[in-house]
């Protein structure tokens, strides 16, 4: 029987996907986390049709971690990731730097038994209060052949007056830790989990490659079950492929990286747009569903 999508709205907090009865995921777009955190939107929970949990939420090796967030870790001098900030003369040292990302209006939300569709508008201000981005950002949720798939899409105008430049740890000296863009948090069960990639499986060798889409798959705790997410990026993307920020031994985690081992310049009043499509589907992946799971959610994107 097919479900049909639904969603419920915490007017001025979030937004629940559903598919029946059951929730998809949660989208907070008003946060209300500690500053040191970068307080900003996330996903969590994200759950697959099935109902499994496949984020997690403040873990406590890094409790800005947020399920599936947008997060620039190394914005000029600024940090909208949260937590400490990496330089090569210092290593990681927390700053008064953290900025959030704040809600301003709702333009859209707009749902159907096959599409849910919501975007808002938002203002990036540093932990000074300086007022650096207008962002607008839509989420775009569908069933699938294997799953249900969201398309994510942020424009992000640079209103701070100055050339930014963009980057990660790595860009500031770090070795193979270029993560900042769309990142996902796995539960603690995906550990020593499954990172899925067009090159074939693999685990944290598979950092820093470039590819048009990556995934994960894991399994959970309490049930034996087993999940998999897969991630594309879009071929208009600013440095498609991107390389790919993915982690398996110590936390699951996977970021197309666009700033990974290169300074993007963000020009004033100018505007840069991503697009991305984020597959959720039960079961384990071997290498060929994986192509299979890219297929679709690439056919999202082009959709």
């Amino acid at each position: 029987m097919t479900q049909n999508l639904g969603c419920n709205h915490a007017v001025g907090r979030s937004i629940q996907v559903t598919a029946g009865d059951s929730e998809l995921f949660t989208y907070v777009y008003r946060a209300t986390d500690r500053q040191l955190e970068s307080p900003r939107p996330y996903l969590h929970p994200i759950r697959t049709l099935g109902g499994d949990l496949v984020t997690v939420f403040r873990p406590h090796d890094h409790v800005w971690h947020k399920g599936l967030t947008w997060s620039l870790p190394h914005f000029g001098h600024e940090n909208f990731w949260g937590g400490p900030t990496y330089s090569k003369e210092s290593g990681y040292r927390q700053l008064d730097n953290n900025g959030s990302m704040d809600h301003d209006r709702i333009d859209a939300l707009d749902v159907s038994d096959d599409v849910v569709r919501f975007t808002h508008q938002l203002s990036w201000r540093t932990q000074a209060g300086a007022h650096v981005v207008d962002e607008s950002r839509s989420l775009t949720t569908r069933l699938s052949d294997d799953g249900w798939v969201l398309v994510y899409e942020t424009a992000m105008t640079n209103v701070s007056g100055e050339t930014v430049q963009i980057g990660s740890p790595t860009t500031a000296g770090r070795e193979n830790a270029g993560y900042g863009g769309l990142f996902w948090r796995g539960p603690r069960s995906f550990t020593n989990g499954t990172v899925l990639a067009p090159q074939g499986k693999g685990r944290d060798e598979l950092r820093g490659q470039r590819a048009a889409w990556m995934g994960f798959s894991g399994r959970h705790d309490d049930n034996d079950r087993a999940s998999t997410i897969v991630i594309a990026d879009a071929a208009d993307n600013v440095r498609h492929p991107p390389q790919w920020f993915v982690r398996s031994e110590d936390f699951a985690a996977v970021c197309p990286a666009p700033f990974f081992s290169e300074e993007l310049p963000f020009e004033a009043r100018s505007t840069l747009r991503f697009r991305y499509a984020v597959l959720v589907a039960d079961g384990a992946s071997d290498d060929e569903r994986a192509t299979a799971l890219a297929a679709q959610v690439q056919k999202a994107l082009a959709g």
